[in-house]
């Protein structure tokens, strides 16, 4: 091929590429800030966190409207506990209404609750709140069957 049989030049073409590497460019820059928003933010990478923090608010929202009953149903991952009961007898409702009452460490229910972060473990997500405007309360979230359980630990935000 000579200069002289060169081909044509297509305008669309080339305007098409240049937008496909901006545009990827653009996609990648989206992707690295997405990526390391939801770490910092303490919400895990890409936010994959979020699912669990959102079950743990629901638990805390239905403690904080005192339906113990339907708060404990989330807790266990069985909206149809009370059908078996036999089931949840090492820890039973009476129990967990007072754990979240007057055994607590904020030492009444729950009238107001933050969830500020969350960390990924082996079986699931330990996900840390705010109860009561001061109080930690730290719950883990089972990825294998939905419960939730107290978490013993403290956690902390960072690595």
């Amino acid at each position: 091929m000579t200069l002289l049989n060169a081909p044509q030049f297509d305008e669309h073409k080339e305007t098409r590429q240049r937008n496909i590497l901006i545009g990827s460019g653009i996609l990648l820059v989206a992707i690295v800030l997405l990526t390391v928003a939801g770490f910092l933010l303490g919400h895990g990478w890409f936010f994959i966190n979020l699912p669990a923090e959102h079950r743990v608010s629901t638990l805390l929202s239905t403690l904080k409207a005192q339906d113990y009953a339907k708060a404990y149903g989330i807790f266990y991952n069985d909206p149809q506990w009370q059908q078996h009961p036999e089931k949840y007898k090492d820890y039973t409702l009476q129990r967990f209404t007072e754990d979240f009452t007057t055994e607590s460490d904020w030492k009444g229910p729950i009238a107001s609750y933050q969830v500020d972060y969350s960390k990924r473990n082996d079986t699931g997500v330990a996900v840390r709140a705010t109860i009561n405007g001061s109080v930690p309360l730290t719950l883990n979230y089972s990825r294998a069957d939905g419960t939730i359980a107290f978490f013993p630990f403290v956690l902390t935000r960072g690595f």
